[in-house]
Protein backbone atom coordinates (compact mmCIF):
# COMPACT_ATOMS: atom_id res chain seq x y z
CA UNK A 1 0.00 0.00 0.00
CA UNK A 2 1.53 3.81 -1.11
CA UNK A 3 2.77 5.46 1.94
CA UNK A 4 0.86 3.06 4.33
CA UNK A 5 1.95 3.69 7.64
CA UNK A 6 3.35 -0.02 9.41
CA UNK A 7 3.86 -0.88 13.61
CA UNK A 8 6.82 -1.27 14.67
CA UNK A 9 6.37 -4.76 15.42
CA UNK A 10 3.58 -7.34 15.00
CA UNK A 11 0.62 -7.49 17.29
CA UNK A 12 -2.02 -10.39 17.91
CA UNK A 13 -5.24 -9.04 18.23
CA UNK A 14 -8.14 -10.93 21.14
CA UNK A 15 -11.06 -10.65 21.93
CA UNK A 16 -12.71 -6.69 21.81
CA UNK A 17 -12.82 -5.14 25.18
CA UNK A 18 -14.29 -1.61 24.02
CA UNK A 19 -16.73 0.23 21.72
CA UNK A 20 -16.77 3.56 22.20
CA UNK A 21 -18.57 6.35 20.14
CA UNK A 22 -15.82 6.08 16.99
CA UNK A 23 -13.45 2.83 17.32
CA UNK A 24 -13.39 -0.27 18.78
CA UNK A 25 -10.47 -1.65 21.36
CA UNK A 26 -9.10 -5.36 21.55
CA UNK A 27 -6.48 -6.50 23.56
CA UNK A 28 -3.31 -6.80 22.14
CA UNK A 29 -0.17 -9.34 23.26
CA UNK A 30 3.11 -7.66 20.63
CA UNK A 31 6.22 -10.31 19.27
CA UNK A 32 7.75 -9.52 22.68
CA UNK A 33 4.57 -10.81 24.58
CA UNK A 34 4.04 -7.28 26.13
CA UNK A 35 -0.37 -7.11 27.08
CA UNK A 36 -1.88 -3.67 25.62
CA UNK A 37 -4.74 -2.45 24.11
CA UNK A 38 -5.56 -1.90 20.29
CA UNK A 39 -8.06 1.03 19.33
CA UNK A 40 -9.04 0.69 15.52
CA UNK A 41 -10.40 3.77 14.11
CA UNK A 42 -12.49 3.80 11.00
CA UNK A 43 -10.52 5.99 7.78
CA UNK A 44 -12.47 8.57 7.05
CA UNK A 45 -12.86 10.85 4.05
CA UNK A 46 -11.80 14.69 5.20
CA UNK A 47 -9.57 13.84 8.46
CA UNK A 48 -6.15 13.15 8.39
CA UNK A 49 -3.99 10.33 10.27
CA UNK A 50 -1.97 13.05 12.10
CA UNK A 51 -5.06 14.59 13.54
CA UNK A 52 -5.01 11.73 16.06
CA UNK A 53 -1.71 12.56 17.12
CA UNK A 54 -0.40 14.94 19.97
CA UNK A 55 2.81 15.42 21.53
CA UNK A 56 2.24 14.73 24.66
CA UNK A 57 5.82 13.76 26.33
CA UNK A 58 6.37 14.97 29.95
CA UNK A 59 2.69 15.08 30.62
CA UNK A 60 1.28 13.65 33.46
CA UNK A 61 -1.19 10.99 33.62
CA UNK A 62 -1.85 10.89 29.87
CA UNK A 63 -2.03 7.05 28.63
CA UNK A 64 0.75 7.13 25.86
CA UNK A 65 0.99 6.02 22.51
CA UNK A 66 3.30 2.56 22.54
CA UNK A 67 2.98 1.67 18.75
CA UNK A 68 0.95 3.14 15.44
CA UNK A 69 0.11 2.14 12.26
CA UNK A 70 -2.99 1.10 10.05
CA UNK A 71 -4.45 -1.94 8.68
CA UNK A 72 -7.16 -1.61 5.23
CA UNK A 73 -10.16 0.51 6.70
CA UNK A 74 -8.40 1.30 10.12
CA UNK A 75 -5.81 3.71 11.78
CA UNK A 76 -4.62 1.40 14.71
CA UNK A 77 -3.13 3.07 17.98
CA UNK A 78 -1.66 0.48 20.51
CA UNK A 79 -1.64 1.66 24.40
CA UNK A 80 -0.80 0.10 27.05
CA UNK A 81 -3.47 -2.27 28.87
CA UNK A 82 -5.06 -0.39 31.52
CA UNK A 83 -7.02 -1.89 34.29
CA UNK A 84 -10.20 -0.10 34.34
CA UNK A 85 -12.04 2.69 32.86
CA UNK A 86 -13.84 5.32 35.18
CA UNK A 87 -17.28 4.19 33.24
CA UNK A 88 -16.48 0.55 34.72
CA UNK A 89 -15.98 1.74 37.99
CA UNK A 90 -18.96 3.79 37.99
CA UNK A 91 -21.53 0.93 36.55
CA UNK A 92 -19.68 -0.90 39.49
CA UNK A 93 -19.28 1.21 42.81
CA UNK A 94 -20.84 4.93 41.98
CA UNK A 95 -21.70 7.21 43.38
CA UNK A 96 -17.98 7.06 44.84
CA UNK A 97 -17.39 8.90 47.96
CA UNK A 98 -15.77 12.21 48.31
CA UNK A 99 -12.35 11.10 49.35
CA UNK A 100 -11.99 9.11 46.43
CA UNK A 101 -13.29 11.60 44.00
CA UNK A 102 -11.07 14.43 45.13
CA UNK A 103 -8.05 11.60 44.53
CA UNK A 104 -9.56 11.26 40.89
CA UNK A 105 -9.60 14.56 40.63
CA UNK A 106 -6.18 15.13 41.47
CA UNK A 107 -4.58 12.58 38.89
CA UNK A 108 -7.31 14.45 36.12
CA UNK A 109 -6.43 18.33 37.54
CA UNK A 110 -2.46 17.33 37.24
CA UNK A 111 -2.81 15.96 33.29
CA UNK A 112 -4.57 19.28 32.24
CA UNK A 113 -2.10 21.63 34.42
CA UNK A 114 0.27 20.37 32.23
CA UNK A 115 -1.63 20.20 28.58
CA UNK A 116 -2.68 23.85 29.81
CA UNK A 117 -2.06 26.03 26.97
CA UNK A 118 -0.91 22.63 24.38
CA UNK A 119 -3.73 20.43 24.08
CA UNK A 120 -7.22 20.82 24.21
CA UNK A 121 -9.06 17.29 24.44
CA UNK A 122 -12.57 17.98 23.67
CA UNK A 123 -14.26 14.60 24.63
CA UNK A 124 -14.05 14.17 28.39
CA UNK A 125 -15.99 11.57 29.72
CA UNK A 126 -15.87 8.50 32.26
CA UNK A 127 -14.59 6.33 28.89
CA UNK A 128 -11.91 8.44 28.37
CA UNK A 129 -10.35 8.33 31.54
CA UNK A 130 -8.64 4.65 32.25
CA UNK A 131 -6.74 3.39 35.73
CA UNK A 132 -3.07 2.77 34.62
CA UNK A 133 0.14 2.04 36.70
CA UNK A 134 -2.50 3.45 39.88
CA UNK A 135 -3.01 6.87 38.30
CA UNK A 136 -6.63 7.73 36.37
CA UNK A 137 -5.36 9.32 33.08
CA UNK A 138 -6.74 10.58 30.08
CA UNK A 139 -6.98 8.65 26.99
CA UNK A 140 -8.05 9.11 22.99
CA UNK A 141 -6.85 12.41 22.66
CA UNK A 142 -6.71 13.45 19.02
CA UNK A 143 -10.04 11.25 18.52
CA UNK A 144 -12.54 14.26 18.89
CA UNK A 145 -10.49 16.58 16.04
CA UNK A 146 -10.25 13.66 14.00
CA UNK A 147 -14.04 13.37 14.29
CA UNK A 148 -14.66 16.98 13.82
CA UNK A 149 -12.51 17.19 10.48
CA UNK A 150 -14.60 14.23 8.95
CA UNK A 151 -16.64 14.83 5.76
CA UNK A 152 -18.81 11.99 6.62
CA UNK A 153 -22.12 13.17 9.11
CA UNK A 154 -21.69 9.02 10.70
CA UNK A 155 -18.68 10.01 12.29
CA UNK A 156 -18.72 13.73 12.72
CA UNK A 157 -21.70 13.12 14.98
CA UNK A 158 -19.38 11.51 17.56
CA UNK A 159 -17.15 14.38 17.71
CA UNK A 160 -18.03 14.83 20.92
CA UNK A 161 -20.18 13.95 23.72
CA UNK A 162 -23.92 15.45 24.59
CA UNK A 163 -24.31 14.71 28.27
CA UNK A 164 -20.53 15.92 28.87
CA UNK A 165 -20.19 18.95 26.48
CA UNK A 166 -19.75 22.67 26.79
CA UNK A 167 -22.32 25.23 26.49
CA UNK A 168 -19.79 27.60 24.00
CA UNK A 169 -19.15 23.98 21.96
CA UNK A 170 -23.35 24.17 21.91
CA UNK A 171 -22.56 27.69 20.48
CA UNK A 172 -20.39 26.06 17.47
CA UNK A 173 -17.33 27.78 19.31
CA UNK A 174 -13.90 26.94 19.61
CA UNK A 175 -12.99 24.49 22.15
CA UNK A 176 -10.45 26.10 25.14
CA UNK A 177 -9.15 24.60 28.16
CA UNK A 178 -12.12 26.02 29.55
CA UNK A 179 -14.10 23.30 27.72
CA UNK A 180 -11.62 20.05 29.15
CA UNK A 181 -12.35 21.95 32.31
CA UNK A 182 -16.43 21.90 32.33
CA UNK A 183 -16.52 18.26 31.01
CA UNK A 184 -14.59 17.31 34.17
CA UNK A 185 -16.81 19.19 36.42
CA UNK A 186 -19.65 16.74 34.30
CA UNK A 187 -17.61 13.78 35.37
CA UNK A 188 -17.01 14.88 39.01
CA UNK A 189 -20.62 15.70 39.51
CA UNK A 190 -21.49 12.20 38.27
CA UNK A 191 -18.81 10.63 40.62
CA UNK A 192 -20.16 12.66 43.40
CA UNK A 193 -24.39 11.86 42.58
CA UNK A 194 -24.18 8.96 40.45
CA UNK A 195 -26.00 10.38 37.87
CA UNK A 196 -24.81 13.60 35.51
CA UNK A 197 -26.00 17.22 36.37
CA UNK A 198 -28.36 16.96 33.28
CA UNK A 199 -30.19 14.11 32.18
CA UNK A 200 -31.11 14.85 29.26
CA UNK A 201 -32.83 14.71 26.14
CA UNK A 202 -32.52 18.25 25.36
CA UNK A 203 -28.65 18.48 26.53
CA UNK A 204 -28.66 21.61 24.39
CA UNK A 205 -30.70 23.62 26.47
CA UNK A 206 -29.67 22.24 29.60
CA UNK A 207 -26.32 23.23 29.29
CA UNK A 208 -26.59 26.40 27.75
CA UNK A 209 -29.54 27.88 30.22
CA UNK A 210 -30.47 25.63 33.00
CA UNK A 211 -28.51 25.04 36.71
CA UNK A 212 -27.33 21.71 37.65
CA UNK A 213 -28.95 20.73 40.84
CA UNK A 214 -27.32 20.92 43.63
CA UNK A 215 -25.06 18.29 45.30
CA UNK A 216 -25.50 16.70 48.53
CA UNK A 217 -23.63 14.63 50.76
CA UNK A 218 -20.25 16.12 50.21
CA UNK A 219 -17.86 18.50 51.77
CA UNK A 220 -19.45 22.34 50.77
CA UNK A 221 -15.87 23.06 49.17
CA UNK A 222 -15.95 19.84 46.71
CA UNK A 223 -19.85 21.01 45.55
CA UNK A 224 -18.99 24.97 45.31
CA UNK A 225 -15.66 23.87 43.18
CA UNK A 226 -17.55 21.53 41.02
CA UNK A 227 -20.16 24.10 40.79
CA UNK A 228 -17.74 26.49 39.45
CA UNK A 229 -16.29 24.05 37.07
CA UNK A 230 -20.03 23.96 35.46
CA UNK A 231 -20.48 27.85 35.23
CA UNK A 232 -21.69 28.62 31.73
CA UNK A 233 -19.32 31.68 30.94
CA UNK A 234 -16.19 29.87 30.26
CA UNK A 235 -14.15 32.70 31.50
CA UNK A 236 -15.37 32.37 35.26
CA UNK A 237 -14.20 28.60 35.54
CA UNK A 238 -11.43 27.49 37.40
CA UNK A 239 -8.41 26.54 35.54
CA UNK A 240 -6.67 23.55 35.61
CA UNK A 241 -3.77 24.78 37.67
CA UNK A 242 -6.42 26.64 40.28
CA UNK A 243 -7.94 23.06 40.59
CA UNK A 244 -4.72 21.25 41.43
CA UNK A 245 -4.40 23.58 44.08
CA UNK A 246 -7.41 23.56 45.88
CA UNK A 247 -8.74 20.13 46.11
CA UNK A 248 -5.88 19.28 48.29
CA UNK A 249 -7.73 21.83 50.83
CA UNK A 250 -11.16 20.53 50.28
CA UNK A 251 -10.28 18.19 53.54
CA UNK A 252 -7.48 20.97 55.37
CA UNK A 253 -8.91 21.99 59.36
CA UNK A 254 -9.98 25.36 59.66
CA UNK A 255 -7.39 28.47 60.42
CA UNK A 256 -6.54 29.41 63.83
CA UNK A 257 -8.37 32.27 63.45
CA UNK A 258 -11.42 30.28 64.18
CA UNK A 259 -9.92 30.37 67.88
CA UNK A 260 -9.50 34.07 68.25
CA UNK A 261 -12.90 35.10 67.50
CA UNK A 262 -14.16 32.20 69.08
CA UNK A 263 -12.69 34.31 72.25
CA UNK A 264 -13.96 37.34 71.02
CA UNK A 265 -17.51 35.45 70.51
CA UNK A 266 -17.05 34.28 74.61
CA UNK A 267 -16.40 38.00 75.92
CA UNK A 268 -19.39 39.13 74.29
CA UNK A 269 -21.32 36.24 75.70
CA UNK A 270 -20.10 37.27 79.14
CA UNK A 271 -20.72 40.46 78.91
CA UNK A 272 -24.58 40.39 77.66
CA UNK A 273 -24.58 37.28 80.32
CA UNK A 274 -26.08 34.90 77.19
CA UNK A 275 -27.62 34.59 48.35
CA UNK A 276 -29.33 34.14 31.74
CA UNK A 277 -27.68 32.69 30.10
CA UNK A 278 -28.22 33.31 26.82
CA UNK A 279 -29.03 30.76 24.34
CA UNK A 280 -28.56 31.72 21.05
CA UNK A 281 -25.63 30.92 18.89
CA UNK A 282 -25.00 34.60 17.88
CA UNK A 283 -24.10 36.37 20.75
CA UNK A 284 -23.35 40.30 21.20
CA UNK A 285 -20.33 41.43 23.41
CA UNK A 286 -23.04 42.79 26.10
CA UNK A 287 -24.95 39.00 26.15
CA UNK A 288 -21.21 37.58 26.71
CA UNK A 289 -20.40 39.86 29.49
CA UNK A 290 -23.74 39.39 31.54
CA UNK A 291 -23.33 36.01 30.91
CA UNK A 292 -19.97 36.49 32.99
CA UNK A 293 -21.38 38.62 35.37
CA UNK A 294 -24.24 35.75 35.93
CA UNK A 295 -21.80 33.33 36.64
CA UNK A 296 -19.75 35.75 39.18
CA UNK A 297 -22.28 36.49 40.87
CA UNK A 298 -22.62 33.07 41.95
CA UNK A 299 -19.09 32.66 42.83
CA UNK A 300 -20.06 36.16 45.11
CA UNK A 301 -22.49 34.38 46.74
CA UNK A 302 -20.74 31.26 47.29
CA UNK A 303 -17.88 33.57 48.96
CA UNK A 304 -20.36 36.12 50.79
CA UNK A 305 -22.11 32.53 52.47
CA UNK A 306 -18.33 31.03 53.60
CA UNK A 307 -17.52 34.19 55.41
CA UNK A 308 -20.60 34.20 56.83
CA UNK A 309 -21.03 30.82 57.91
CA UNK A 310 -17.40 31.14 59.26
CA UNK A 311 -18.04 33.75 61.49
CA UNK A 312 -21.46 32.58 62.95
CA UNK A 313 -19.71 28.60 63.22
CA UNK A 314 -16.90 30.34 65.52
CA UNK A 315 -19.01 33.24 66.91
CA UNK A 316 -22.66 31.86 67.59
CA UNK A 317 -23.83 34.51 69.66
CA UNK A 318 -23.10 37.33 66.33
CA UNK A 319 -25.90 39.13 65.45
CA UNK A 320 -26.87 38.78 61.70
CA UNK A 321 -28.61 40.77 59.62
CA UNK A 322 -29.20 40.11 55.48
CA UNK A 323 -29.53 42.25 53.07
CA UNK A 324 -31.74 44.99 55.07
CA UNK A 325 -29.62 47.97 53.84
CA UNK A 326 -28.99 48.88 50.07
CA UNK A 327 -25.26 47.65 48.81
CA UNK A 328 -25.27 44.93 51.98
CA UNK A 329 -25.30 41.62 51.39
CA UNK A 330 -25.00 40.98 55.29
CA UNK A 331 -23.59 42.22 58.49
CA UNK A 332 -22.71 40.26 61.76
CA UNK A 333 -22.16 42.33 64.89
CA UNK A 334 -20.34 41.48 67.32
CA UNK A 335 -20.22 43.64 71.05
CA UNK A 336 -19.02 46.62 69.11
CA UNK A 337 -18.05 45.72 65.95
CA UNK A 338 -19.61 45.00 62.82
CA UNK A 339 -18.56 42.62 59.67
CA UNK A 340 -20.24 43.74 56.68
CA UNK A 341 -19.74 42.68 53.36
CA UNK A 342 -21.28 44.63 50.37
CA UNK A 343 -23.41 43.40 48.02
CA UNK A 344 -22.45 43.04 44.52
CA UNK A 345 -23.09 45.86 41.75
CA UNK A 346 -22.43 45.64 37.84
CA UNK A 347 -19.94 48.44 36.73
CA UNK A 348 -21.73 50.04 33.92
CA UNK A 349 -20.16 53.26 32.03
CA UNK A 350 -17.26 53.42 34.37
CA UNK A 351 -15.15 56.91 34.03
CA UNK A 352 -11.60 55.93 34.91
CA UNK A 353 -10.23 59.37 34.46
CA UNK A 354 -6.60 60.39 33.12
CA UNK A 355 -6.24 56.20 33.66
CA UNK A 356 -7.61 53.69 32.45
CA UNK A 357 -6.23 50.17 33.60
CA UNK A 358 -5.58 47.30 31.14
CA UNK A 359 -8.04 45.13 32.48
CA UNK A 360 -11.81 45.40 32.67
CA UNK A 361 -13.75 45.35 36.04
CA UNK A 362 -17.40 44.07 35.21
CA UNK A 363 -18.54 44.40 38.73
CA UNK A 364 -17.75 45.23 42.47
CA UNK A 365 -18.63 44.93 46.10
CA UNK A 366 -16.75 45.86 48.95
CA UNK A 367 -16.28 43.79 52.47
CA UNK A 368 -15.24 45.94 56.22
CA UNK A 369 -14.91 45.82 59.56
CA UNK A 370 -16.50 48.75 61.66
CA UNK A 371 -15.82 50.18 64.73
CA UNK A 372 -17.19 53.36 66.84
CA UNK A 373 -14.98 55.95 66.14
CA UNK A 374 -11.95 56.53 68.62
CA UNK A 375 -10.21 59.16 69.83
CA UNK A 376 -8.18 59.40 66.09
CA UNK A 377 -11.39 59.04 64.66
CA UNK A 378 -10.25 55.68 63.18
CA UNK A 379 -13.56 53.59 61.94
CA UNK A 380 -11.86 50.55 60.56
CA UNK A 381 -11.11 49.08 57.57
CA UNK A 382 -12.52 47.91 54.18
CA UNK A 383 -11.32 45.98 50.99
CA UNK A 384 -12.87 46.35 47.45
CA UNK A 385 -13.57 43.07 46.21
CA UNK A 386 -13.54 43.07 41.71
CA UNK A 387 -14.72 41.27 39.09
CA UNK A 388 -12.37 41.50 36.70
CA UNK A 389 -9.29 40.24 34.33
CA UNK A 390 -6.57 41.39 36.83
CA UNK A 391 -4.06 38.81 36.14
CA UNK A 392 -4.77 37.25 32.54
CA UNK A 393 -6.52 38.73 30.16
CA UNK A 394 -10.28 37.35 29.77
CA UNK A 395 -9.87 35.28 32.71
CA UNK A 396 -12.30 36.54 35.28
CA UNK A 397 -11.78 36.08 39.11
CA UNK A 398 -13.35 38.17 41.94
CA UNK A 399 -9.90 39.84 43.09
CA UNK A 400 -9.75 41.50 46.70
CA UNK A 401 -7.92 44.49 47.00
CA UNK A 402 -7.73 48.22 48.63
CA UNK A 403 -6.38 51.71 48.79
CA UNK A 404 -4.32 54.64 50.80
CA UNK A 405 -3.70 57.79 50.58
CA UNK A 406 0.21 58.77 49.69
CA UNK A 407 2.51 58.57 52.71
CA UNK A 408 3.63 61.59 51.68
CA UNK A 409 0.87 63.67 52.28
CA UNK A 410 -0.17 64.57 55.41
CA UNK A 411 -3.52 63.31 56.13
CA UNK A 412 -5.73 59.97 57.33
CA UNK A 413 -8.84 58.26 56.20
CA UNK A 414 -11.35 57.24 58.75
CA UNK A 415 -11.03 53.90 57.25
CA UNK A 416 -7.42 52.91 56.71
CA UNK A 417 -6.96 50.87 53.93
CA UNK A 418 -9.84 51.65 52.31
CA UNK A 419 -12.30 49.97 49.12
CA UNK A 420 -13.15 52.22 46.09
CA UNK A 421 -15.73 51.43 43.44
CA UNK A 422 -14.09 51.57 39.79
CA UNK A 423 -13.69 55.15 39.01
CA UNK A 424 -11.51 58.03 39.07
CA UNK A 425 -10.07 57.85 42.19
CA UNK A 426 -8.99 53.87 41.93
CA UNK A 427 -7.59 55.16 38.50
CA UNK A 428 -5.33 57.44 39.85
CA UNK A 429 -4.12 54.90 42.36
CA UNK A 430 -3.52 52.13 39.40
CA UNK A 431 -1.85 55.41 37.65
CA UNK A 432 1.89 54.56 37.23
CA UNK A 433 2.90 57.76 38.81
CA UNK A 434 2.40 58.72 42.12
CA UNK A 435 -0.53 60.33 42.95
CA UNK A 436 -3.13 60.98 45.93
CA UNK A 437 -3.90 57.64 46.49
CA UNK A 438 -2.32 54.26 45.99
CA UNK A 439 -3.16 51.06 45.75
CA UNK A 440 -2.78 49.23 49.36
CA UNK A 441 -3.07 45.92 49.11
CA UNK A 442 -2.20 43.51 46.05
CA UNK A 443 -4.86 42.14 43.76
CA UNK A 444 -5.26 38.35 45.61
CA UNK A 445 -8.43 36.15 43.72
CA UNK A 446 -10.48 35.51 45.87
CA UNK A 447 -12.25 31.53 45.51
CA UNK A 448 -14.16 28.95 47.68
CA UNK A 449 -11.84 26.99 48.80
CA UNK A 450 -8.50 28.31 48.36
CA UNK A 451 -9.38 31.27 50.44
CA UNK A 452 -8.19 29.93 53.51
CA UNK A 453 -5.66 33.46 53.89
CA UNK A 454 -8.86 35.64 53.02
CA UNK A 455 -11.30 34.27 55.56
CA UNK A 456 -8.09 34.14 58.39
CA UNK A 457 -7.76 37.60 58.03
CA UNK A 458 -11.30 39.11 58.21
CA UNK A 459 -12.22 36.81 61.42
CA UNK A 460 -9.01 37.56 62.92
CA UNK A 461 -9.90 41.85 62.61
CA UNK A 462 -13.24 40.87 63.59
CA UNK A 463 -12.29 39.35 66.66
CA UNK A 464 -9.68 42.31 67.15
CA UNK A 465 -12.33 44.78 66.55
CA UNK A 466 -15.03 42.98 68.78
CA UNK A 467 -12.57 43.01 71.59
CA UNK A 468 -11.27 46.88 71.48
CA UNK A 469 -8.07 45.77 69.95
CA UNK A 470 -8.85 46.96 65.77
CA UNK A 471 -5.93 50.02 65.21
CA UNK A 472 -4.35 52.01 62.69
CA UNK A 473 -2.11 49.28 60.84
CA UNK A 474 1.36 50.28 61.88
CA UNK A 475 2.58 50.58 58.18
CA UNK A 476 0.79 51.11 54.97
CA UNK A 477 1.22 49.14 52.39
CA UNK A 478 0.91 45.83 54.34
CA UNK A 479 1.63 43.95 51.82
CA UNK A 480 3.30 44.56 48.42
CA UNK A 481 0.93 45.55 45.66
CA UNK A 482 3.69 45.91 43.22
CA UNK A 483 3.28 43.85 39.83
CA UNK A 484 -0.16 42.32 41.10
CA UNK A 485 -2.13 43.64 38.30
CA UNK A 486 -1.75 43.70 34.24
CA UNK A 487 -0.68 47.07 33.09
CA UNK A 488 -1.13 46.64 28.78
Amino acid sequence: MANAVQLRQRWTLGDQIGQGGFGRVFEAKGEDGLPAAAKLIPKEPGADRELLFEDLAGIRNVVPIIDSGEVETDWVLVMPLASKSLRAHLRDHAPLSAEESVSILIDLAAALTDLHGKVVHRDIKPENILLLDGHWCFADFGIARYAEASTGDITHKWAWTPAYNAPERWRSERATPATDIYSLGVVAFEMLAGHGPFGGPDFRTQHLSEDPPPLSGCPSLLSSLVNECLFKAPQVRPTAANLLARLPLIFQRPAPAGDLLRAANLDHVNRLSSQAVSVSIERSAAEERQEIIKSGSKSFAMIAERMRQAILDNAPAAVWEKGLRMQVEFSVTLGPAALIMGSWEESRQVSWGHWKPAFQVLAHAMVKVKIPPDHVQYEGRSHSLWLCDAKEANLFRWHETAFMISPFIPSRAREEPFSLSPGMDAGEALAPALGRLQVAWPFTPVEVGSDPDFLERWMMWFALAAQGRLSYPTTLPERDPGGSWRRE
